[in-house]
């Protein structure tokens, strides 16, 4: 540690989150790049993908995706034909989002890019670690969402 950051015990854990998050989305952007989407989209794709249809807010708050910044998504991704929007029959001022066929095929004809980057990377950095680390950052969201600040909760 050098004096400069000498009043601070701790490593930068976001800034490190940062640097590791770019390592690691770079290996997958040339993929996204070569398909015509963002990533943002992606996120949003893989998200319902894996819970079903959702609420714009409960895709904001898992994709972490402003709610300003959401509705653009959303709509771009609306008008590419990736995504549906449809209100609830019981409650007319809520949506639910969608995948479309179009973005399922998508999703299809990305899997083997996708799945060959994640081998890739646990072969760089190994099986075991990558286990643990999955566990350990299901454990870290884990903890600080149960004290998440209101702020954060209400965005």
């Amino acid at each position: 540690m050098n004096s400069e950051s000498g009043n601070f015990r701790h490593r930068n854990l976001p800034l490190l989150l940062l640097q590791a998050r770019e390592h690691v989305i770079s290996r997958f952007r040339p993929i996204l790049n070569a398909h015509g989407i963002t990533e943002q989209q992606w996120r949003i794709v893989r998200a319902l993908l894996d819970t079903g249809p959702m609420e714009p807010r409960e895709i904001g708050l898992l994709c972490r995706i402003s709610s300003p910044s959401l509705a653009g998504v959303l709509s771009r991704m609306e008008e590419l034909g990736l995504i549906k929007r449809k209100r609830l029959d019981h409650d007319q001022r809520r949506l639910h989002v969608s995948l479309t066929p179009r973005s399922r095929a998508l999703s299809t004809r990305m899997a083997p890019q996708i799945e060959a980057t994640y081998r890739d990377i646990e072969a760089l950095i190994g099986a075991e670690f990558s286990a643990r680390f999955y566990g350990a950052l299901d454990e870290l969201i884990g903890a600080l969402t149960s004290h998440e600040p209101a702020a954060l909760a209400n965005e």
